[in-house]
């Protein structure tokens, strides 16, 4: 599943990331350099590390919004259950757009008003959430880039039967989201299809990924899918001391030594769709005009130093199909 970030929303990456620090491209004017204008984020967790914000602020650079000359971004984070009021913060203070990343940020964005225009990250299945009309014509006030979850959970699964031999039960940890809960009957179903037996664990956020990995091996699970909008890096180091493989949903992650294998999209797809989104609609653009985006493009990691503290060889087979491998 995708990034709603588990399956997959959920809040795998902050939206300060996408807004902060904006340069100008060159050939490029500052846009609309003689107004400030105001746009909200709203996310669960907490601001993104200095490397991911400049990885996601380069989009907005090259449509010339600089914040603190034509820009101003009104942050608001939080765990799941304080998206609320935070979302009503941000209505208070006249943003122009807010950008969400997760379902119970959108949820609330959505809750708080139906008129300020809201740009989502990465939420699984809109139309089925009632977020938006259809992909094609969301209506409303409500857009974005929308993971594209049971499909992406079900290749994820066959890389792990891939990748473990014998695999019978696989651990999953969500954090608590609403869209978790309305897919969970098909979630199952895929994992059934798949000869799997999922094992669930729902935590309220990630200080309580220690005891998730603790129930996980209790129940003998042989490997733990955990998306990155719902850890730490921590996480995966601490299931890996443990002895448990771990799979993701980011490369970065398993460049760093993280997690053992990632399958998810590439994030340069949804920055970019995302600062494009946000820029149409400060030009003027009405969200119903602008189609639900999803991925295209997946790219597979794996890390065999990670392998090797786990006594694990990676097949042959498994290793050619990789986008990345880290040695």
């Amino acid at each position: 599943m995708a990034r709603d970030q588990g399956l997959y929303s959920g809040t795998r990456r902050s939206l300060c990331a996408t807004l902060a620090g904006i340069l100008v491209a060159p050939g490029i004017a500052i846009a609309q350099a003689s107004k400030v204008r105001r746009i909200g984020v709203l996310a669960p967790g907490e601001p993104a590390e200095p490397e991911e914000i400049f990885r996601r602020s380069e989009q907005l650079r090259k449509r010339g919004w600089v914040e603190g000359k034509n820009l101003n971004v009104e942050r608001r984070y939080g765990r799941a259950e304080a998206m609320q009021p935070l979302a009503e913060e941000l209505v208070r203070a006249q943003v122009e757009i807010i950008v969400t990343s997760s379902t119970p940020a959108t949820l609330a964005a959505m809750h708080a008003t139906s008129t300020i225009p809201i740009v989502f990250d990465g939420v699984g299945d809109p139309v089925l959430l009632g977020l938006v009309a259809s992909l094609a014509r969301p209506g409303g006030n409500v857009t974005g880039w929308s993971a594209a979850t049971l499909e992406v959970t079900a290749k994820r699964l066959s890389i792990l039967k891939d990748l473990l031999p014998g695999l019978q039960r696989v651990g999953f940890v969500w954090t608590t989201n609403p869209y978790y809960r309305a897919i969970r009957a098909q979630f199952e179903h895929v994992c059934d299809t798949l000869g799997l037996a999922p094992i669930i664990v729902e935590i309220g956020g990630t200080g309580e990924i220690s005891d998730a990995i603790a129930q996980l091996l209790r129940q003998r699970a042989q490997v733990m899918v955990l998306l990155s909008g719902d850890s730490g890096e921590d996480s995966f180091n601490a299931a890996t001391r443990r002895g448990l493989p771990t799979m993701t949903d980011e490369a970065a992650t398993v460049r760093a030594g993280g997690a053992l294998i990632s399958y998810g999209d590439s994030f340069v797809d949804d920055d970019r769709l995302l600062a494009d989104y946000i820029d149409r609609i400060l030009r003027g653009a009405k969200p119903a005009d602008l189609p639900v985006q999803q991925p295209t493009k997946f790219e597979l990691a794996i890390n065999l130093k990670t392998a090797k503290a786990l006594g694990l060889t990676v097949p042959q087979s498994l290793l050619v199909r990789a986008d990345e491998v880290v040695r």
